[in-house]
């Protein structure tokens, strides 16, 4: 079982997601249900036709599209700062506490860095703390 996101609620992603009890990059992610990758009733999940665990809501998981564990498609984070520094704690909250898990730790790797070449006035943990209360 994957750990709980930042906010410490409910898992948003169905009971049966692949989220749920895999490892990032041991699934892929696709956009939205598809034949091309079949429910398979014995376990709940969806396969890809070489076998591959799918995950069909990246919304609800917080990853984008992609096909992870088969092609091997590194999984990497984008920010998308605010123009403003005022606006930092509340879009910095909105990102980490919808990241999946196992995602929260690269994005606050990113914002760790990105932060002050954007903002060089503000001070990255105290604004990293506020973000994750």
């Amino acid at each position: 079982m994957t750990e709980a996101f930042v906010g410490g609620g409910q898992h948003p992603s169905c009971g049966i997601c692949p989220s749920r009890r895999l490892p990032l990059g041991e699934f892929d992610v696709i956009e939205r249900p598809s034949r091309d990758c079949p429910f398979d009733p014995a376990d709940g999940y969806r396969y890809t036709a070489a076998g591959v665990p799918v995950c069909v809501h990246p919304e609800k998981v917080g990853l984008p599209p992609g096909r992870y564990k088969s092609d091997g498609t590194p999984f990497t984070v984008e920010l998308e700062l605010p123009d403003s520094a005022a606006e930092l704690d509340a879009y910095l909250h909105g990102v980490m506490h919808g990241a999946a898990p196992g995602v929260l730790q690269l994005l606050i790797e990113r914002a760790a860095q990105e932060i002050p070449q954007a903002f060089p006035e503000v001070d990255v943990l105290r604004t990293l703390r506020r973000a994750l209360n």
